[in-house]
């Protein structure tokens, strides 16, 4: 799977579902990109398409159970992969790390902000 793909379902799985002009801008590739993309993870199972209740007009793209599943099975790998990595770090490794959180949690605010655009 593409950076882009897991990208775009991660932001499915945190913003909920969007109009793929908004996805497109959030993962910053066209229009045209995110049409095929999202059709590929159609067929794949991982996303689907349905109508906006307050717009008619409006199609959404939503995460499919199976999309919800491979975000999580992702950000579980990610888990154990740093796991395994901070166990071989020393003590003081460690506490350097943990002093770092929030600045960390900070940065990882800012750049999801950036992510999802302006708030509709």
């Amino acid at each position: 799977m593409s950076l882009t793909s897991a990208a775009t379902l991660a932001t499915l799985d945190r913003t909920g579902p969007r109009r793929i002009t908004d996805l497109a801008a959030v993962e910053g590739v066209t229009q045209p990109a995110m049409t095929a993309l999202v059709r590929v993870m159609e067929k794949s199972g991982l996303v689907e398409r349905r109508g906006d209740a307050s717009d008619k007009r409006v199609t959404l793209v939503c995460l499919t159970e199976a999309g919800a599943s491979y975000v999580r099975t992702r950000r579980q790998a990610g888990v154990h992969a740093f796991e395994r990595l901070i166990g071989e770090l020393t003590g003081d490794e460690v506490e350097a790390l943990v002093a770092a959180l929030p600045a960390l949690k900070h940065l990882a605010e800012l750049e999801s902000q950036d992510r999802e655009g302006p708030k509709q």
